[in-house]
């Protein structure tokens, strides 16, 4: 009795080419039809792990760790100077979901720079912002701005520590003249002082305190007298 012989089953060859051309786990460098290109881990077609990508159009490069496509847990972001081409530092610090969340420090083209908490790629918890004429500004951040009670400290020595709301000194606050010895303690609507009691404070130490010291008032209740101030500005902003 002759025997049959089949022929053995093959898959097309395209299934083997998809196969190799699955990106899982460590790759050289991969190049975008955009000119993007990265180097580093991948899982499931998708930068995964430790990996560097640099952007073909602005010439930025991430380097650190990926999540499922995006940059998520820690990393370095940096750009090229539009002069002298070197790599210039922007942020670094803790990701997630492709946005600066956490810890970390942004330095900025004017010199300034900020460190502390990150939310959804704006400065939101507490942080220090150091600016370019030598202020600084230490508290708490909500959608990029200075907002709940922080210091600002300025290059005389002079600070202001109290509340804020959308970067401005707004509510009840404290502002130290230490270069004439005196202190202005009262309530801020929108960076403005409306009320408050001025004393002199550590006005021995001063370097150009004022000709005669400020004569001390004596109130019943100060606690109240803010504390009405602080209800009428409150009512104002209503």
């Amino acid at each position: 009795m002759p025997i049959v012989k089949y022929p053995r089953a093959r898959e097309p060859l395209y299934y083997e080419w998809d196969r190799k051309a699955q990106k899982c786990g460590l790759r050289h460098t991969v190049y975008a039809v955009n000119g993007d290109q990265y180097t580093g881990e991948w899982l499931n077609n998708l930068k995964h792990g430790k990996g560097t990508q640099i952007w073909k159009r602005t010439g930025a490069i991430y380097s650190g760790d990926w999540k499922f496509g995006k940059q998520d847990g820690y990393g370095t972001y940096s750009i090229p100077d539009p002069v002298t081409k070197e790599y210039r530092k922007v942020y670094t610090g803790w990701w997630e979901n492709g946005q600066r969340t956490g810890q970390g420090v942004s330095f900025y083209p004017n010199g300034e720079r900020y460190e502390g908490e990150w939310s959804d790629g704006v400065r939101s918890g507490w942080g220090r912002m150091h600016y370019q004429d030598g202020s600084s500004y230490e508290g708490q951040w909500e959608a990029d701005q200075p907002n709940g009670q922080g210091m600002l400290l300025l290059p005389n020595g002079n600070r202001y520590e109290g509340s804020w709301k959308d970067g401005k000194k707004h509510g009840p606050g404290k502002y130290f003249y230490l270069d004439k010895g005196q202190l202005l303690e009262g309530t801020w609507a929108e960076d403005i002082s409306k009320c408050g009691v001025m004393v002199d404070f550590d006005r021995d130490k001063a370097p150009a305190p004022t000709q005669y010291p400020i004569p001390e008032i004596e109130l019943d209740d100060p606690a109240g007298v803010l504390a009405e101030a602080q209800a009428l500005l409150d009512d104002s902003d209503n």
